[in-house]
């Protein structure tokens, strides 16, 4: 039989990982390009050839999502496979729809083919949406198994938005590892906890070659904690999966790819924000739960909030910056931002938009859903100078940090500012100490 030609849907994470794993070495398919979508300015690159391997000499393109029918016909392609996530299903199947008139087959890879076994014991924390919580939830997780003495080293999901040869493998220890690896906002947010807290983390592009790493990794390495991105399910086969759900969009988790797989897959399964969703919206989730997983360990959680100085908020006329992900594609519409300014009486929410510039503004019109927040847009250096743009022209006494990490360490801001914390907090039994207990137990020699 002659090679199939391959179209890969993507967002430059899932894809070059499900090409990786099922497709480089493959003699039976040709991969002819990727599509990018919901990350800026991806497309118009090459996947290397440095990364394709030899099959590919020429490395491969990426091209705009919205050139694939186009792609279809003129590169002859036979079967397009959607590898992005958090998106909902009815997008999933329009996809579906345009690859089929389009005459080419479409296809989801699952587990099986793309999960990597490790060497060490796995822990994998993932989600049903975007936003739900999987960072502070990982933290408790770290935090915990390095109590009991044990050396922990993380492992996220790609956010490749740079250079891809150099990126193939990237180790960070400390936070002057994020300069050298010229990190995007996006990328700090993730890694940056896991350094200062002691821990080190691996990202990259090749989770075959990450994996490894991480290991035989110099400082020792007794637990690989995969720390999940959007609502992926995990690149490494995991021993232990926890999934985050998130009671302020009920329903998500049966109706967003691939969450839904997280949510089935799970051992265990941390209903977060309860301090701030409703009741019912928590009664949905449990009772989603308990129908496609009802052998799933449940975990109540809170997310409480501080805030450093609460006195620039009371009264005051604030702008809100949130988490970047969380707004866009997550579709949220409130953080622990909005969560401070109503704690702490602010006197108003002011909208950004009138003050956005550039790359900013762009992002407002594809996600108009956004609202009167800034999303801490910073994948390169001319979003994030935006980024810094729009919040010093915003007529506003005080900016309220909702972000991961400290913004004021890589923005200038004009204005008063205070930042807001936020971590997991459970709920009765059962915790995530007492899951871990078992897993140390079942995993871990003494």
């Amino acid at each position: 039989m002659s090679k199939q030609n391959v179209i890969i849907i993507g967002a430059a994470g899932r894809d070059f990982h499900n090409f990786n794993t099922y497709f480089r070495k493959n003699s039976a398919y040709n991969v002819v390009a990727f599509t990018a979508a919901q990350i800026p300015d991806i497309d118009g690159r090459k996947y290397p050839s440095e990364l394709a391997g030899e099959m590919y000499p020429s490395g491969i393109p990426i091209f705009a999502e919205e050139e694939l029918p186009r792609l279809i016909a003129e590169l002859k392609a036979d079967i397009c496979v959607f590898s992005y996530s958090d998106v909902r299903y009815a997008k999933v199947m329009e996809m579906s729809a345009i690859v089929n008139a389009s005459g080419a087959n479409f296809m989801l890879l699952g587990p099986k083919d793309t999960m990597i076994k490790s060497t060490k014991p796995v822990i994998a924390v993932v989600a049903t949406r975007t936003g739900c919580g999987k960072s502070q939830t990982s933290r408790k997780v770290v935090e915990y198994l390095m109590e009991k003495g044990l050396k922990v080293v993380a492992v996220r999901h790609p956010m490749p938005y740079g250079d891809l040869v150099a990126q193939k493998v990237q180790r960070f220890a400390t936070v002057e590892d994020l300069a050298i690896h010229k990190c995007t906002v996006e990328e700090m947010e993730e890694y940056e906890p896991h350094v200062v807290r002691g821990n080190v983390i691996y990202a990259g592009v090749d989770y075959e070659a990450i994996v490894r790493a991480a290991e035989k990794d110099p400082s020792g390495c007794d637990v690989i904690l995969w720390d999940g991105g959007n609502n992926d399910f995990a690149f490494f086969k995991p021993d232990l999966t926890i999934t985050v759900a998130d009671p302020h969009r009920p329903g998500n988790e049966l109706s967003y790819y691939p969450g839904e797989v997280n949510l089935r897959m799970a051992d265990v399964v941390v209903i977060n924000k309860m301090d701030s969703a409703a009741p019912e919206g928590i009664q949905t989730v449990r009772e989603n739960t308990n129908k496609v997983n009802p052998n799933a360990i449940i975990i109540d959680g809170a997310s409480p909030i501080r805030v450093d100085n609460p006195e620039l908020i009371k009264g005051k006329r604030v702008l809100v910056v949130e988490d970047g992900p969380t707004l866009t594609h997550g579709e949220m519409k409130l953080g622990a931002g909005i969560i401070a300014a109503q704690k702490y009486g602010a006197a108003k929410i002011v909208d950004p938009r009138p003050y956005t510039v550039g790359k900013l503004s762009e992002t407002f019109r594809i996600y108009p859903h956004i609202g009167t927040l800034l999303p801490a847009m910073g994948y390169g250096a001319e979003q994030l100078k935006d980024l810094e743009t729009t919040i010093n022209n915003t007529d506003c006494d005080t900016v309220i940090i909702g972000t991961p990490i400290d913004l004021r360490r890589i923005v200038k801001i004009n204005k008063p500012a205070t930042r807001v914390h936020y971590d997991l907090q459970e709920i009765g039994d059962p915790t995530i100490g007492s899951v871990l207990n078992d897993f140390i137990a079942k995993y871990i020699k003494a």
